[in-house]
């Protein structure tokens, strides 16, 4: 597949399309107590459609028009006056980079997770935008929609409104939901603080000496340190199976999302041999959204994060002995304590002054390319990517970028939209074979007293 760049244009909010009029003073919006916890890096999804599609003329006038209705997207990176990060909404717009491919579409569906899928949307290399889209025409008429966004800017669940609003505003329909652009007032401390639970080591650290090796860095020379990205798919029938092993007897069934995590959470751990090492621990780093569990529920149309993790913890060899349900009452347990007393200690913590007191940072770190003996789970589950719809077919096909963050896992719906899911998982390439293994035969309570 050859990917040619036809254009590169900024495309400012349909109000101040016009460089000639005059430019109101730009607003420094300060970023919340969430944003700042971020992962400070880009993210890049990508959707594929079937002909017919709108004309890119089309797609850059909802773009244009959607970016009116989230200025922060067409805003800048910067700092406020007291050198804090902020968003500056200057208007100076977002990218729209325009290209084709010489293949059909048929001919590269499903696309793997490869590095050759990350020239079907912009680098972010060099970019002063927070926000880039690149629109690439196949052969046959189809198109992918290729998205790289600032994780500051907004968390998952927001940037996905920012799509669905420019779905819609191509459309030429009312945006749903309203988006809500206040990020300091749902997020201020309680009267009195009241700081319950321990961030340090969580949502913030201390800064590594410079000299630092990379933590938990097993990378080396040697081929056999390459990271892959595997895509596991998890069928209907899979999905139940788990859950008939993970639920407890005449209880409750087990959620899709707690039943995978903790298979893949196993198989891992096993795969990289961490049960045969002593004393060693992992644990998994599951984000949690605030906006239904704070005490004070935040709108779905807000466009900014409100994210914090749960990091369940086990010794590895007891993960892997004990079954299946074990693992899912660790994540469910932690799962419940990020609560809303827990975003509430959170937010107090954050205003309380021991952060810059302290000196510390926060713990979601970008360049920390090796999470072993750890995993982290972006679960996109609940995000209807195959609903979205710029006036002619709904997606066919959405992934996540080429990604390969050792540990890393994202969960998407898969695009069989049958109610399977598929799990891109990002390995050392000498623990990925074991690791399909255990993910597929890996169901009887046995598997763990075989070689692996």
């Amino acid at each position: 597949m050859k990917i040619t760049v036809k254009s590169s244009k900024a495309v400012k909010p349909a109000a101040t399309a016009n460089a000639n009029a005059p430019r109101p003073d730009v607003v420094v919006v300060p970023l919340s107590v969430f944003d700042k916890v971020n992962i400070d890096m880009y993210v890049s999804g990508i959707y594929v459609f079937r002909p017919p599609t709108p004309p890119n003329a089309a797609l850059e006038a909802g773009l244009a028009r959607a970016l009116a209705e989230y200025p922060e997207w067409a805003g800048r990176l910067g700092v406020d006056g007291r050198g804090n990060r902020a968003i500056l909404l200057n208007g100076a717009g977002a990218r729209l980079v325009e290209a084709t491919a010489d293949v059909a579409l048929d001919a590269v569906l499903p696309l793997s997770p490869a590095p050759e899928v990350r020239s079907l949307h912009p680098s972010a290399d060099g970019a002063e935008e927070v926000r880039l889209v690149q629109l690439t025409r196949f052969a046959c008429g189809g198109l992918a929609i290729g998205s790289t966004a600032h994780h500051l800017i907004s968390d998952g669940r927001a940037a996905y409104n920012f799509f669905l609003a420019w779905s819609q505003a191509t459309r030429g329909v009312p945006v749903d939901p309203v988006p809500v652009h206040d990020r300091a007032s749902f997020f201020k401390p309680r009267d009195p603080p009241r700081v319950e639970f321990d961030h340090r080591g969580v949502e913030f650290k201390k800064p590594e000496p410079p000299a630092a090796a990379a933590p938990h860095s097993e990378a080396g020379n040697n081929i056999d340190d390459e990271v892959l990205v595997h895509r596991a798919h998890c069928s209907r029938e899979f999905i139940a199976r788990l859950k008939s092993q993970a639920s407890a007897p005449g209880g409750r069934p087990c959620s899709t999302l707690l039943c995978v995590v903790a298979h893949l959470w196993r198989c891992i751990t096993a795969a990289r041999g961490l049960h045969a090492a002593g004393a060693a621990t992992t644990s998994v780093c599951i984000a949690v959204d605030g906006r239904a569990r704070m005490i004070h529920p935040v709108p779905d149309g807000y466009t900014g994060n409100v994210v914090l993790w749960a990091r369940p913890t086990a010794a590895a060899r007891d993960l892997v002995a004990r079954p299946l349900r074990h693992a899912v009452e660790l994540i469910n347990r932690e799962l419940a304590r990020v609560d809303g007393s827990y975003f509430g200690s959170f937010v107090d913590f954050s205003a309380s002054g021991a952060v810059e007191a302290e000196g510390l940072v926060p713990a979601a770190d970008a360049a920390e390319m090796v999470l072993s003996p750890n995993i982290e789970v972006n679960s996109w589950l609940q995000t209807p990517f195959y609903n979205l719809d710029f006036g002619g077919c709904r997606p066919c096909f959405f992934m996540p970028s080429y990604l390969p963050m050792e540990g890393l896992l994202i969960l998407v719906p898969s695009y069989y939209r049958d109610g399977s899911i598929d799990a891109y998982v990002a390995l050392f390439s000498r623990h990925m074979d074991t690791f399909k293994t255990l993910w597929t035969h890996g169901l009887s309570a046995s598997w763990n007293r075989t070689r692996y």
